[in-house]
């Protein structure tokens, strides 16, 4: 498998055809106030035809008739420009800003800059348009750099995930506008409280490694940015609807009013998506709106934005067990303690809306000014089917009829969170023509109150018996400075210091309400690298430092196993080269940690798994990508990494049943779980016709281990998985443009499995483990049509 990618990476370079065509136009489109590149601008001739710009502003147009040719160029935030070009290489367009501030300052307030020296990649809403046909948010992301992502259903709906780098999302640090997107205590990022959020996206930044300062949590793999506060133009309206395997549908409308008299502009959302699943019973019933709406002046804007997901899941989270991986794929444990047909409401159900208000203000010609305030509102539970359970474990008395006393009942309970987050995040930014100066931060605060109630009994209890209620509260207040300086015409420094304070208070935990934990931590996150501009590209090198606390499970230990805290230094050192038909990149990195906080196995002073501290591990590798566009009917980009990633020294705790307590077993060096070695991915994209695009999609990931022992009968199978995906842009009268999408994925039916976990114990004189999987769906379908006026 790891030569399939390297030649899915090598195949991007190699392949292609020669065909004879007329003249050709190409050229970049910029910024015309500062010159940096606009990815995804669209570029459109008189005859219909339209291209995009790539990830450097280039773009290419082939078959051209005549020798004077009408062209419309535009991106969202920009004045659209109408022009005339004859046919030639490197034609230089500029673009102008709507508004002077409508740059959003508070995104280069968290962004990398195009001259920071951190491995980055940012996709515009072109780029997000082509395959957002429904599925969550880390499926959109799939061919990016060193990304694996999972889905609990198995087809991209639900409950789904990603690891950058072999680091899970609770190591991800994502902020919307700037604004922090991770849950507060366990850290995660749950995308599906966050529905066709997509649809509202005009681009976002995926930094891998520590990145450039940002608000919220320790960033320990990468640092994923979403924009939503950019403006048209035009006013517009879309409808977009999709439908495909597994009962999916998908329904979205969108407004915008365009920028009215240079003032005012609101934009709206609406959608749903629904699915059965390709688990049984892995159904989702997701819903969600958008509404921004902006004022602006010569010196200021004010903008809010109010947005809302509501999600209900059967749940899928449990996995399912080895054995049924052949006869019986679609297995779903949930809900099977009901005696009879499975519990029918085994779901978990959860609204999050968000409130961000953004002001800006540009002081002087250099000087700007942006701070935001935020309230984020999350409320649901997920309900259970229990069967012969005690009614001690409840709180509540055993029942007595007669002489008989009932000791155990099934029931069905909610376990329910409650939580209340706000904040508010604030940067000033000096730039002059040699150096920029960023000083910001921001202060949250989060509460959030737990607790479980039985709203069901056959016997023994009241409606709605509330058997825990347990509070939890966490301050987080960051400050960083961030400076970079041109020390020549093509060399830059830049250097980044944060200071982070982070208080965490809780009350308990439902399987042990008598443990507390009172907690305060002082991080100093220092970075620092040297840019040097090419011609056409750029190398860098950098060093950064990221401090993480602990998730609220790991405090379930007790007194005597408290976790601390981990850090990580990360090295990244890269080049990248540009052109109009090719463009490469090569990055090299090593992320040394300490007392890095991983699963062994082991059981805490309250008989639960836990994490802990190891003292030493590492992540190294290279990172490849590039993007060939011989033609303008074909164009094709790909990536793959190398990567090695270690613990060094690792004890691993196994339940023994046979004796009681547990067994140990050490190992010198071991990889990293979910870690692969090898990911790879590649996008090859024909256009047979004018509007239509046939484009092949490729993605290899290889053995990853569901622990950290490395054995092999405790993995997940190296997997190569392709679709196909079909464009077409009729032209209908009155619409200004339609687009038609069938994708068919998993195109071979490989059966294959991203995510997993395992547990080992010893019985009857042998080590017995029992594996579970997240199995993929096989080739299935999504279908979709959207009309844009």
């Amino acid at each position: 498998m790891k030569k399939n990618a390297i030649l899915l990476f090598c195949a991007c370079l190699t392949a292609g055809v020669g065909q004879a065509q007329t003249a050709t136009l190409s050229g970049k489109i910029v910024d015309r106030d500062n010159g940096t590149p606009i990815p995804g601008a669209t570029i459109r001739l008189a005859d219909g035809r339209q291209v995009l710009s790539d990830g450097e502003g280039r773009f290419l147009i082939g078959r051209l008739q005549g020798s004077a040719n009408v062209v419309n160029v535009s991106s969202i935030g920009y004045k659209s420009l109408d022009t005339t070009l004859t046919p030639g290489p490197d034609r230089l367009l500029g673009l102008q800003r709507l508004h002077a501030l409508m740059a959003p300052i508070e995104i280069r307030a968290v962004r990398a800059s195009a001259d920071g020296p951190f491995t980055q990649t940012t996709l515009h809403a072109t780029d997000i348009e082509k395959n957002n046909l429904g599925t969550d948010i880390p499926f959109l992301l799939n061919l990016t750099p060193s990304v694996v992502v999972h889905s609990d259903a198995g087809n991209g709906v639900g409950y789904t995930g990603i690891r950058i780098r072999g680091t899970d999302a609770t190591r991800i640090n994502m902020t919307l506008n700037g604004i922090p997107y991770n849950d507060a205590e366990s850290q995660g990022v749950f995308f599906v409280n966050l529905p066709d959020f997509a649809s509202s996206v005009d681009n976002l930044q995926i930094q891998r490694g520590v990145g450039t300062s940002s608000n919220g949590t320790g960033a320990f793999g990468a640092t994923l940015n979403l924009n939503t506060n950019e403006t048209r133009e035009q006013a517009h309206a879309e409808l977009s609807n999709g439908y495909g395997s597994f009962d999916t549908w998908r329904n979205t409308v969108k407004v915008g009013s365009g920028l009215i008299n240079d003032r005012f502009t609101l934009d709206a959302r609406l959608s749903r998506i629904s699915s059965s699943g390709y688990v049984d019973r892995a159904g989702s019933d997701l819903q969600s709106f958008h509404l921004s709406g902006a004022w602006l002046t010569e010196k200021s804007s004010l903008r809010l934005n109010v947005f809302s997901g509501r999600e209900k899941t059967y749940q899928a989270w449990y996995g399912i067990p080895e054995s049924k991986l052949v006869e019986d794929r679609t297995f779903n444990p949930a809900g099977t303690e009901k005696p009879g047909d499975p519990y029918d409401n085994e779901t978990d159900n959860y609204r999050q809306t968000h409130y961000q208000l953004f002001y800006n203000r540009k002081l002087n010609r250099r000087l700007s000014l942006q701070t935001a305030l935020f309230y984020t509102r999350g409320l649901g539970y997920y309900e259970q089917y229990k069967s012969d359970e005690d009614h001690s474990d409840y709180g509540a008395p055993h029942p007595v009829f007669g002489r008989d006393t009932v000791f155990r009942t099934d029931l069905v309970r909610q376990l329910w969170l409650d939580n209340h987050f706000f904040g508010q995040t604030f940067s000033l930014q000096y730039k002059d023509d040699k150096q920029e100066v960023i000083g910001g931060g921001g202060g949250t605060r989060y509460i959030g109150y737990h607790y479980g109630k039985v709203i069901w009994a056959q016997q023994g209890f009241d409606k709605d018996h509330r058997w825990y209620d347990l509070d939890a509260y966490k301050n987080d207040l960051n400050m960083y400075v961030k400076w970079q300086r041109k020390l020549d015409e093509r060399l830059s420094l830049f250097a980044d210091l944060q200071y982070r304070h982070v208080t965490y208070d809780l009350n308990g935990f439902r399987n042990n309400p008598g443990v507390a934990a009172d907690n305060r931590w002082d991080f100093l996150n220092p970075k620092a690298g040297l840019t040097y501009r090419l011609p056409k590209g750029r190398a860098y090198l950098s060093w950064a430092v990221a401090n993480k606390e602990p998730n609220r499970d790991d405090f379930e230990a007790g007194v005597d196993q408290q976790p601390v805290h981990e850090t990580l230094h990360d090295f990244e050192a890269g080049y990248e080269k540009s052109g109009a038909t090719l463009s490469w990149g090569l990055t090299g990195y090593y992320m040394r940690y300490r007392n890095q906080l991983v699963l062994t196995g082991r059981i805490n002073d309250v008989g639960a798994y836990a994490r802990t501290n190891i003292p030493n591990s590492f992540r190294a590798g290279l990172e490849a990508q590039a993007g060939w566009r011989p033609k303008e009917w074909f164009d094709a980009t790909g990536n793959v990494t190398f990567s090695r990633n270690r613990i060094l020294g690792l004890t691993a705790y196994y339940d023994d049943y046979d004796n009681g307590g547990q067994k140990t077993e050490t190992f010198d060096r071991t990889p990293i779980s979910f870690s692969p070695d090898v990911t790879a991915a590649a996008s090859w994209n024909f256009r047979p016709l004018q509007r239509v695009e046939v484009s092949l999609l490729q993605k290899h990931v290889s053995r990853q281990y569901l622990d950290n022992t490395g054995r092999r009968e405790r993995s997940l199978a190296p997997y190569l998985v392709h679709d196909l995906r079909l464009n077409w842009k009729p032209t209908i009268p009155g619409v200004r443009e339609t687009s038609l999408t069938l994708q068919l994925n998993n195109l071979f039916d490989v059966r294959y499995e991203p995510n997993g976990y395992t547990f080992s114990y010893v019985y009857g004189g042998s080590l017995i483990t029992e594996n579970f999987f997240y199995p993929m769906a096989g080739m299935h379908f999504m279908a979709g049509l959207t009309l844009k006026w």
